[in-house]
């Protein structure tokens, strides 16, 4: 035992060290223990060693030495264990750290050759190349750029229209406005010209570099969180991968500017305005009023001194936003938002007359350097109202003549009425007017008038009527299709004929048919039913070269509609001679119509003295079957 506990003495000095032992044995009151004759007292010594416990006092007996020793070996092993696993970790960790330390260096060292060198390399430089040279490379302006009107005088058809954004953009105080039209009648590019113009008068407030912003209000799309909107601005927050590296590192949020920022000073073009967010559009007038665009961000602190000042300035006073807006749009001032409309004046662009088709399509011609067969410009008026599909099948039907007189050898630019119609074959269009002003009065067809957007069109309604097999117990047969209010205008009528005639309706069988199965959405129509509805059973010729429309009551009197000037359109694009219309609504029509007869009416009474003959009048007369 005296042997084994002379080896753990030996053990133990081999892991602390001699020095370390003799000085641990002098703080634990075990130095004369450890120098002590007597076994026991040597143990009790290395007990105080092995456990660090000076409170150990009780010198053990012979006969527990043996255990002590067993015990102590287990404590001595279970350090050197936990030593030796400590040793391996702090290698491991001195290993990692080198290693990391390495990767630090080259780090520095790349980012030290980046700063000398610069972002590009030998595989950027080549895409760079490969960039420059596409961008040397390019084909024809499109049809419409070359075509495009350079000054306001260009414009054709709406003289009017123009001469009114110009006047509100001319003025010291410019107003916002909604535009409305048909498509493809020059919206845009007068509200573009208009601003070139406004910009060369003293009295405007915009400078020579005001600019012009457009946009299409169906594409303009945002996040309600704010993340992103183009239109308006928005903050990147740090979080957002589209924060700058120096600005994400510091936690600063950014704000971006948006459309209404880069039109300060200028015109905000919206195209299809109707089709915007409504959300988004009343923060777009909230900018209209403020005249300024307000960011705000949870991640910003006013007190963080690695802000930058742009950053500070537009948190604190916004982004400046004043403009005048412009939108463009195809729907009815009704569709428009109203807080919109009261804050916007309102031009209305007309569709286009044949005539103006046919000036566009010879301007265009003149551009180009093509000669026209006389019949073309009136052939493609046929088959559009819009002035840029006018152009395109101009372009089209050019293209096709080139390709046809090279083939040929020939040098003559000319474009036939051959090229246009199988340029109109291809796009598998149809004539656009499909009923026509005649001479020759017909009994029982009216033609009534409808509007279908900003454009006016001519309604076929045509009756005929038959005697009752029973009188009394007749009956009235009308498509459905037509709608609701045009089936009102069937009953109203039956009352207005015995109103008018002494007689009943009752006693005929009577169908009403609006040709094509067009919906009537209105009630206008029931002038021109109730005129059928007599020519039919009077055997009364109706004139074909006159167009009606009005409401009737059932007192008989022509009540106002809408959508006067759209259907006054659309009479003279069928050629009809005389429109008669509603006395209530004359007024709406312009001093300066030309071209077509004008009557208000106030009674069907009236307007039946108009667009009947009598009996005997007129050609297509048939057989009186009914009796009257």
């Amino acid at each position: 035992m005296s042997r084994q506990v002379g080896a753990l003495f030996n053990v133990l000095c081999d892991i602390y060290g001699t020095d370390k032992v003799v000085l641990k044995a002098s703080k634990l009151e075990a130095l004369d223990l450890m120098r002590s004759e007597a076994l026991p007292e040597r143990v009790l010594a290395l007990q105080k060693l092995v456990y660090e416990d000076p409170t150990i006092t009780d010198v053990p007996s012979e006969s527990d030495i043996p255990a002590i020793l067993v015990a102590i070996q287990e404590e001595i092993a279970e350090f050197i264990a936990r030593r030796t696993v400590e040793d391996k970790l702090e290698q491991r960790i001195a290993e990692k750290m080198q290693e990391r330390h390495e990767e630090y260096v080259q780090e520095i060292r790349r980012q030290v050759l980046k700063e000398g060198s610069g972002p590009e390399n030998a595989q950027t430089l080549k895409k760079l190349a490969i960039l420059e040279k596409l961008s040397h490379t390019s084909l024809s302006r499109t049809i419409m750029e070359a075509l495009r009107p350079r000054r306001l005088e260009e414009i054709v058809g709406q003289e009017q229209a123009v001469q009114s954004i110009l006047a509100k953009l001319a003025s010291p105080y410019p107003q916002h406005m909604i535009i409305y039209g048909p498509p493809g009648v020059g919206k845009t590019t007068a509200a573009r010209l208009a601003l070139e113009e406004a910009r060369k008068i003293s009295s405007s407030p915009f400078k020579a570099s005001a600019p012009f912003v457009e946009v299409d209000g169906t594409t303009l799309r945002w996040d309600p969180r704010e993340v992103t909107n183009p239109l308006l601005g928005s903050v990147h927050d740090p979080i957002y991968q589209g924060a700058r590296r120096d600005l994400a590192e510091n936690g600063v949020p950014e704000p971006k500017l948006g459309l209404v920022t880069e039109a300060h000073g200028g015109v905000l073009f919206i195209d299809e305005i109707g089709e915007m967010d409504p959300l988004l559009l009343n923060k777009l007038l909230k900018v209209l009023e403020d005249k300024r665009v307000e960011f705000d961000s949870s991640y910003y602190d006013p007190n963080d001194e690695s802000v930058p000042q742009y950053i500070k300035k537009l948190f604190t006073e916004g982004a400046p936003a004043d403009f005048i807006l412009i939108g463009a749009t195809t729907r009815e001032p009704e569709e428009i938002n109203p807080a919109l409309r009261s804050r916007c004046a309102e031009v209305f662009f007309e569709p286009l007359t044949p005539a103006d088709v046919e000036t566009i399509v010879r301007e265009g011609a003149e551009r180009l350097g093509v000669k026209l067969e006389p019949a073309v410009p009136g052939l493609i008026a046929e088959y559009t109202i819009e002035g840029r599909k006018a152009i395109n099948i101009l372009a089209e039907a050019y293209g096709l003549s080139l390709y046809q007189q090279q083939r040929k050898k020939g040098r003559r630019r000319l474009i036939t009425v051959a090229n246009v119609m199988q340029v109109i074959q291809n796009a598998r269009l149809t004539p656009y007017v499909t009923v026509r002003a005649k001479d020759t009065p017909e009994v029982g067809r009216v033609l009534g008038l409808a509007v279908a957007g900003f454009v006016g069109s001519v309604l076929e309604v045509e009756a005929m009527a038959f005697p009752a097999r029973e009188a009394g117990k007749g009956s009235i047969r009308f498509n459905e299709t037509a709608g609701s209010m045009a089936r009102d205008s069937v009953f109203n009528a039956a009352v207005v004929y015995r109103l008018l005639t002494g007689d009943d309706l009752a006693n005929y069988d009577v169908h009403v048919n609006v040709v094509g199965g067009g919906n009537i959405d209105g009630p206008s129509a029931g002038l021109a039913i109730i005129a059928a509805i007599i020519s039919a059973i009077q055997e009364r010729p109706v004139r074909q070269d006159v167009a009606v429309t009005g409401e009737i009551s059932i007192r008989g009197k022509v009540k106002p509609v809408g959508g006067v000037m759209e259907k006054i359109y659309g009479a003279k694009q069928a050629g009809m001679k005389l429109v008669i219309l509603p006395a209530e609504n004359a007024a709406e029509v312009p001093d300066s119509l030309q071209g077509i007869a004008i009557q208000p009416v106030a009674t069907v009474e009236e307007a039946l003295d108009y667009l009947l003959m009598g009996p005997g009048e007129g050609r297509g007369r048939r057989r009186n079957r009914t009796g009257a």
